[in-house]
């Protein structure tokens, strides 16, 4: 069976030790400084002072120590991943420290409370976490998007030569969403990004990315065209661009500035100028195949789970995608349960609960990409009181029990479910995965349903029901509960429950707050 894990005590909740010296400024996550503190002597010297003294109380942003030589922030960033959304990242070059900034305080608590228990680990060093006094990393992104393109030539982008330092890339095949963190993850290993544009046209997701260097673009071409970003799916095409440079004009989840963290992140979602139009005026390059329907970017913690190597440029095919789940309630967790809640990032195949341990179980997905999606967004997670555990297993498939052996339904088979999110390709399930949230989404609601009905219904699953809100063909909702706990307790208990007439409610996590 799989080891769950040492236990040992490796979170300090006292002050932050921020030592004296420069702070690197990330160029990935726009940071340009901390809180409102200026670059002025005097004020660094008194952000010193009040990070050694007193003890912290619980904060969003965490301060990581005893971090090793050379650590990068992808391997940081996912130390915080399986907790929610990681929101900025500053390293503390040359002192072996770092930053993390989590989208909520909770979140934050949580990543604090587990790692009290189970020692954190970069390349098989200890590190230390604890809160820090500031309350947030100042940063220029958000959610809107912009970015132009200025060029010499009138022509169609594509078919550049090997000069071009922009390099014009395609998403084929794409059934998992890619992120600009992780194109410019992935291209870095290549030579410094400057520039990235992400957009969508003809119903595939593209870019254009930026090298300081051509030789770094025509490096980047020659290793990764053709290459799978995820297994058997979202293939590169890459061909050089006709753009000599990429002028963005915001920093945000759809374009970034790499060398301009300054720039705001914009005031709508402007459309693209004339320039780009004009470059991106058609196709040159030949598609394995169309994928329909505009994919959203993944959330910036899937992303940074992909970035951090968890999921990489293929070399997976032979790996399992099978997870071991631990610190399970076992009075209260049952396999159909662990279905639920893990089908809401891939499609479960068995769940089997371990007899001789029944607070750990051992989940079968579909593919290693929706194993490790579930981990990402499932570990550190609160299911039935209890902050459960989720790592990969050793073991490539869960067995059934023989014939005729009463294993007390603790392994299920779920091959042939219809509950399966995710079988049918080109699903807009794939646009719709997104982290826990206390905010849900319901689909599939019978017109005779009223506000109240489903206030009620989800009050009775144990949570207190926040807010409601109808989409215009009461056809859907938001729903927002309290806690991340209780809004899990409700997909759990009332996805697909039958509101009658054979109507089935259908119940995802949502990105949005009412």
């Amino acid at each position: 069976m799989d080891g769950i894990g040492d236990v040992a005590v490796g979170v300090k909740r006292g002050s932050d030790e921020l030592l004296s010296g420069s702070m690197y400024n990330s160029p990935s996550s726009g940071l340009s400084s901390i809180s409102d503190t200026t670059s002025n002597g005097s004020d660094s010297k008194k952000l010193r002072v009040e990070d050694r003294v007193g003890v912290a109380p619980p904060s969003r942003v965490l301060h990581i120590r005893k971090l090793p030589n050379d650590v990068s922030e992808t391997e940081i960033i996912a130390l915080g991943l399986p907790f929610g959304k990681v929101t900025n990242i500053l390293t503390l070059k040359g002192k072996n420290q770092a930053f993390l900034e989590l989208s909520t305080e909770e979140a934050a608590m949580t990543m604090v409370n587990y790692y009290s228990a189970v020692t954190p680990h970069i390349r098989s060093v200890p590190v230390y976490i604890q809160y820090s006094n500031h309350k947030e990393l100042k940063t220029d992104n958000s959610n809107q998007s912009g970015g132009t393109l200025t060029s010499g030539s009138n022509s169609s982008d594509g078919g550049g030569t090997a000069s071009s330092p922009v390099l014009r890339i395609i998403i084929d095949n794409m059934f998992y969403p890619v992120t600009l963190d992780v194109l410019q993850q992935i291209f870095s290993k290549f030579g410094t990004v400057m520039k990235i544009i992400t957009f969508t046209k003809n119903n595939q997701f593209q870019a254009l990315l930026q090298y300081n260097d051509p030789t770094n673009a025509q490096q980047a071409k020659v290793a990764l065209d053709g290459q799978n970003i995820y297994n058997a799916c979202c293939t590169l095409r890459i061909d050089y661009s006709k753009l000599v440079n990429l002028n963005v004009k915001y920093n945000n989840d759809k374009s970034r500035d790499y060398t301009r963290p300054e720039l705001p992140a914009g005031d709508g979602q402007p459309a693209l100028d004339h320039t780009m139009v004009a470059a991106l005026g058609k196709d040159s390059t030949s598609l394995l195949g169309k994928i329909p329907g505009a994919l959203s970017p993944l959330s910036a913690a899937a992303a940074a789970a992909a970035a951090a190597g968890r999921v990489a440029l293929s070399g997976h095919s032979g790996a399992s995608g099978v997870l071991l789940v631990s610190n399970l309630n076992e009075e209260m967790v049952t396999p159909h349960s662990l279905f639920t809640l893990f089908g809401v990032y891939g499609d479960v195949q068995r769940v089997k609960i371990l007899f001789n341990k029944k607070d750990s179980a051992l989940i079968q997905m579909a593919d290693m990409n929706q194993a490790q999606l579930a981990m990402s967004h499932l570990n550190g997670q609160k299911m039935y009181s209890k902050i459960i555990r989720v790592t990969m297993s050793k073991h490539q498939t869960v067995q059934l029990p023989r014939d005729g052996l009463d294993d007390q339904g603790l392994t299920k088979d779920f091959t042939n479910s219809p509950l399966h999110r995710f079988k049918k390709p080109g699903s807009k399930n794939f646009q719709n995965i997104f982290p826990p949230s206390a905010t849900l989404h319901l689909s599939n609601i019978p017109q005779d349903i009223t506000e109240e009905d489903l206030r009620v219904l989800f009050s009775n699953s144990g949570g207190t029901v926040k807010g409601f809100k109808f989409f215009q063909d009461h056809k859907m909702a938001l729903i927002q509960m309290t806690t991340i706990e209780e809004a899990i307790q409700c997909l759990i208990d009332l996805h697909n429950y039958n509101t009658g007439n054979n109507h089935h409610l259908k119940v995802s996590f949502s990105k949005s707050t009412i």
